[in-house]
């Protein structure tokens, strides 16, 4: 375990690695029976206590979304694991990576400190599986430091295979309501939070009883007729079990007073400090400021589900001197970027246009950091398509604007936007901001009706500056 610490230890003055039965203490062998590795009540709740040490809470979120898809929990946690006679000191998990999974495999020593585990832990002692989980996942990012800043979106994508959409509460969709509905009903993973200002906003608790800079996950969407008016209700969770909402709609507020006992029962509505609730949409746009959905790929979804999403994948890189031409401020070397062409073909049920997500997301940029590799700035451009099928050249880019792009170009893991365009063929260029900057990049288009992508071929030749050319010939020598 020691290759997957720290390289410098947190000020824990003494921390060990302990094998999980003597984590509390055991008065027999007999009871081994007690320590069952993954303990779910019926709606496969999960209560994680935030970790201090390692800064991978944002792993909290994920985790807990994770729970509520059993398939994909499956997947993830393969079952059958425990501490039963066959025990043999090894567990594994499995976790998307770039269009494949991987299997991770580890021991069952655990850092802990006086005796408590150190990281991510379940509120009940007994349970060990959201540790164990963490690091499988450290190992897969090459060490628990790695872990350290991150968005749970990165490990629902990594859990799920799925692609990542981020939206401002504020700046969010007119149709965000049936946006989120849609995604439920695929079986999407939703997360939502309030963001902090300060260090010291974090986890402070609001007069509505909503937490600051908490991360809780939205389990389902309905409507209700209240006062002879429709009303759109959200459920959110709280992870830790504990803490509600306790304005409009919360477990004891009257307006459930008015709703038969068959209506509350359609609702799962209870009245227990459970961790989970329902409010008014609308106080939920006005209390909420980020969303986060994990579109899962159908092969994460049921067999018989009636919602999948279509997805293709390209795996690419951005090669210095080739392929790595920086975005279109640099129009002397942008038209070298790699291009994908997309064919639009149905239109969505109802509507002109065609809904697709387009997600470029750049490689084990984590798993380096220990090298010094830090996120790069990327982001993509979207052009009409001419009738070639041919890389095109730097005439076309200089004269032809872009019909959609990325938001922005921004230093994250993955950047994705959600888009609607009439049929039609279109060209996408995946890059860096700058250019000359190297890695390798997976470029995935989820689409709600089915799409056609391909690689554009050619070949790309161009002068570097000098400056460049006197750069590359110092790496190549470094390495």
């Amino acid at each position: 375990l020691s290759s997957i610490v720290f390289q410098s230890l947190p000020k824990l003055m003494h921390t060990v690695l302990i094998f999980p039965l003597g984590i509390t203490p055991m008065s027999s062998m007999e009871s081994k029976e007690l320590f069952i590795l993954f303990i779910f009540d019926q709606k496969y709740n999960l209560f994680i206590v935030p970790c201090n040490f390692s800064g991978d809470c944002w792993l909290l979120s994920a985790i807990a979304s994770l729970t509520l898809n059993e398939k994909v929990l499956a997947r993830v946690i393969p079952q059958n694991q425990d501490f039963g006679p066959d025990y043999a000191g090894i567990f594994h998990f499995q976790f998307w990576q770039y269009n494949e999974w991987l299997d991770i495999v580890i021991d069952d020593r655990l850092p802990t400190f006086k005796d408590r585990l150190v990281f991510l832990h379940s509120a009940d002692l007994n349970e060990f599986w959201s540790a164990l989980l963490e690091k499988a996942y450290a190992k897969l990012n090459g060490s628990y430091e790695a872990l350290k800043g991150g968005s749970s979106i990165e490990a629902m994508e990594d859990f799920t295979g799925g692609v990542g959409e981020t939206f401002e509460v504020k700046k969010a969709p007119k149709n965000f309501y049936e946006l989120l509905q849609r995604a439920l009903k695929r079986g999407s993973l939703v997360g939502c939070s309030i963001d902090v200002t300060s260090a010291a906003e974090s986890e402070a608790r609001t007069p509505t009883g909503l937490i600051k800079g908490h991360a809780y996950s939205v389990t389902g969407i309905d409507e209700v007729n209240y006062q002879e008016q429709t009303v759109r209700l959200i459920r959110v969770r709280n992870p830790w079990g504990q803490v509600e909402w306790n304005g409009a709609w919360s477990d004891n507020s009257s307006e459930w007073d008015s709703l038969s006992p068959s209506e509350k029962q359609r609702l799962h509505h209870t009245a227990l400090d459970d961790g989970e609730f329902w409010m008014k949409f609308e106080n939920f746009l006005s209390n909420f400021e980020k969303v986060e959905i994990c579109n899962l790929t159908p092969d994460a979804l049921e067999d018989n589900a009636a919602h999948k999403w279509e997805v293709s994948i390209h795996q690419g890189s951005w090669v210095r001197g080739a392929t790595a031409g920086g975005c279109r401020n640099f129009i002397e070397t942008f038209w070298t970027n790699p291009q994908f062409k997309l064919q639009l073909t149905e239109k969505d049920e109802g509507q002109d246009e065609c809904t697709f997500v387009a997600a470029l997301m750049q490689k084990n940029r984590r798993k380096l950091r220990k090298l010094g590799a830090t996120l790069l700035t990327i982001g993509y451009a979207i052009y009409e398509s001419p009738d070639k099928e041919e890389h095109l050249t730097k005439d076309f880019f200089r004269y032809h604007a872009s019909r959609a792009k990325s938001k922005s170009y921004i230093n994250l893991r993955e950047v994705s936007d959600r888009f609607d365009l009439p049929p039609g063929d279109y060209i996408i260029v995946p890059t860096t901001y700058e250019p000359q900057q190297e890695a390798d990049f997976c470029l995935r288009v989820f689409s709600e009706k089915r799409v056609v992508t391909k690689e554009m071929d050619g070949n790309v030749n161009i002068d570097l500056p000098e400056v460049c050319h006197q750069n590359l010939i110092k790496d190549q020598i470094n390495h």
